[in-house]
């Protein structure tokens, strides 16, 4: 764990009682702070591109890279895509993606359990966002502080493998409510995991009053078409002409599509 989102300070840090427990959570909400408005400089970044940016977050090993690997493999013929990869150390991910011929900028975080939006904003740079169409971060894996941090994301996709058990979305409820996607991954193993419910998955979304849909898929053998379609869905949405107030010749405003839309 790591002292960048204060997950390494005791939970009595929340309610701080002294001047030195004062002036950590002062500290701590600072950084949030900086954060969310670096992670709305990178959505501005990623807006005026029309590129859709998906954080993908899981536990270590939920098969979030090799859910890549398929992706590209699927959609690379279709869209144009890129990754950021998170990882405390190593480039393994990232030679993994450049070797489906997409480009992958490795972040390596040191003690950090998760990315923020600096680093992401760094990352951001060295890639040819105007030539894209979907930009994927991989997160650290961790199931716990990734979900704190705005990255300047469209959407949350959390991956929860079948070995992991169902009940996670109780056990972590802060990742999953953050989630707009919940990817049930490894549906290869489910014929040698009998106590591994995927209706069980949609009734604990439910109960954290999550509206995120439950998608089921083992990226060795598929089907990937709701991931997929669902993905294409999401860059269509980002590239819709949006409507956008016109003054009247009143002095009222309307709204109105730009010039030329349908």
């Amino acid at each position: 764990m790591c002292q960048t989102c204060g997950c390494a300070f005791p939970d009595h840090l929340q309610h701080a009682s002294t001047e030195h427990d004062v002036h950590t959570v002062e500290v701590l909400e600072g950084l949030q702070a900086h954060n969310d408005a670096v992670a709305h400089h990178n959505r501005e970044h990623f807006d005026r591109a029309g590129l859709l940016v998906v954080n993908l977050m899981s536990s270590p090993g939920a098969g979030k890279t090799r859910l890549l690997e398929a992706t590209i493999e699927a959609l690379g013929s279709r869209c144009r895509l890129a990754v950021i990869e998170g990882d405390l150390e190593t480039e393994n991910d990232a030679r993994r993606i450049r070797a489906r011929g997409v480009p992958a900028v490795q972040i390596t975080t040191g003690s950090a359990c998760h990315l923020d939006a600096s680093m992401v904003h760094r990352a951001a740079h060295a890639l040819p966002l105007d030539k894209l169409d979907i930009l994927f971060i991989e997160n650290v894996g961790n199931l716990v502080c990734p979900a704190s941090f705005d990255l300047g994301q469209h959407a949350n996709v959390t991956l929860l493998s079948t070995p992991e058990g169902d009940d996670k979305p109780l056990k972590y409820p802060v990742m999953f409510r953050a989630s707009d996607l919940v990817l049930v991954t490894k549906t290869d193993l489910l014929p040698v995991l009998d106590d591994f419910d995927v209706e069980a998955v949609a009734a604990h979304m439910h109960r954290l009053a999550s509206s995120a849909p439950v998608m089921a898929l083992s990226s060795k053998s598929g089907p990937l078409d709701a991931w997929l379609a669902w993905l294409e869905a999401g860059l269509a949405e980002r590239r819709r002409p949006a409507f956008r107030p016109a003054p009247s010749p009143g002095g009222e405003s309307l709204l109105t599509r730009p010039h030329g839309a349908a």
